[in-house]
């Protein structure tokens, strides 16, 4: 062999390009899986504890959601009633994490050799995911209780 002929001193050690290539990236793409795993459990956790504080509030309001529906009110007044504060609370928070995410990605970004901008469909997509998120998650309980009959929840004192 010819590597044996002008190197006897070192061992051939063949390998492609790609695989160099996608050893270097391998840690990212563990750390990728990792951020993925992580990203649904919180999503699933805080799913849980908006069930929950939807659930208080129902139980909260039981009355309020009976005289609105014997005095007319429609099953969407009632959901709008309930998603409304989770709404602007959620649009709050992501004001608020939105600036520090960019900046962290960012920085982040920077250290690969393609550079790339985090663009803000990027962000509008995950308000938008967000806040379909805790619509389904307070929809759920907030029509249960807007067909609930009102006269159970009136009687109930």
């Amino acid at each position: 062999m010819i590597w044996d002929k002008y190197f006897p001193e070192y061992v051939y050690n063949a390998s492609f390009l790609d695989e160099n290539i996608n050893q270097y990236y391998l840690q990212e793409e563990r750390l990728s899986m990792m951020y993925k795993v992580y990203a649904l459990l919180a999503i699933f956790i805080s799913c849980l504890g908006l069930y929950g504080l939807v659930s208080f509030m129902v139980v909260q309001k039981t009355k309020e959601v009976g005289i609105r529906k014997v005095l007319g009110a429609s099953v969407q007044s009632i959901l709008y009633l309930f998603s409304k504060e989770f709404t602007i609370l959620i649009t709050i928070a992501f004001a608020l994490a939105a600036p520090a995410a960019w900046y962290l990605m960012q920085h982040w970004l920077e250290n690969f050799v393609y550079k790339i901008s985090i663009g803000a469909d990027v962000f509008v997509i995950a308000i938008v995911v967000s806040v379909l998120i805790a619509w389904v998650t307070v929809g759920y309980k907030a029509f249960r209780a807007a067909v609930a009959n009102p006269i159970k929840s009136l009687r109930s004192e």
